[in-house]
């Protein structure tokens, strides 16, 4: 009995914390580094931070690595379920330059999200996070493309 009760308050405490989180990510935090990366599209956030546009509408902050035509994002939250499958349209605010693409959350090629990875977040757990790639439309211009050139898939 005293173990159900240790695990029923054990619950209760993980749910009160991820919810609270959960608020003060979208409504304080996301709101505020929205608000940056629109407001001083040259400022330091928005060298490691774009702002993504989600199939729903949904706008989001994640960090980013542009590679010429293709950009990349990592996903730590559940959002990235909505770009499982062969591509979905998106917008993103990349230094205050609106683009358009298609999105998808790469689940196949572990070895390729590894390396992308490594050069994205450095310094986050192995294997922590969804890599996402986004295929940019059109023309496009990238001086920092020869940078972050990754090797051919």
């Amino acid at each position: 009995m005293k173990i159900v009760r240790v695990a029923s308050v054990t619950f209760g405490a993980v749910v009160v914390l991820a919810t609270g989180y959960w608020i003060y990510v979208e409504g304080f935090a996301n709101p505020r580094v929205v608000r940056e990366l629109t407001e001083n599209p040259a400022g330091e956030r928005a060298r490691r931070v774009m702002l993504l546009t989600l199939p729903g509408g949904r706008r989001i902050p994640v960090n980013y690595l542009r590679e010429g035509g293709v950009v990349y994002a990592a996903a730590d939250g559940s959002w990235w379920k909505q770009l499982v499958g062969v591509g979905f349209p998106v917008t993103l605010l990349v230094r205050g330059e609106t683009l358009a693409g298609t999105a998808r959350a790469v689940l196949d090629d572990p070895d390729y999200s590894q390396r992308v990875f490594k050069k994205l977040r450095p310094n986050a757990i192995e294997g922590f996070g969804t890599l996402v790639e986004i295929r940019l439309d059109g023309p496009f211009v990238d001086d920092d493309a020869e940078e972050f050139a990754l090797d051919d898939r």
